[in-house]
């Protein structure tokens, strides 16, 4: 692949990112908050593990790998 077109995919992903954080306001669910996210609030710290939110993702954007490649 060319120089060129390595610059039109990236730049097309940042703009796809950039929609999903966007849009991220919108969702009827707040990633990170999730059922199944380890969210450990302590008296003077929090810890927070957004264990569904990852496993989605990775989900999400495995499937969208196996499409591009096709």
């Amino acid at each position: 692949m060319g120089f060129g077109k390595l610059l039109i995919f990236s730049g097309l992903a940042l703009v796809a990112v950039g929609v999903a954080v966007s849009l991220a306001g919108h969702l009827p669910f707040k990633l990170g908050r999730l059922p199944g996210d380890i969210y450990i609030h302590g008296r003077n710290s929090t810890f927070v593990f957004p264990l569904t939110t990852c496993l989605l993702l990775s989900a999400i954007l495995s499937l969208a790998m196996w499409l591009l490649r096709r």
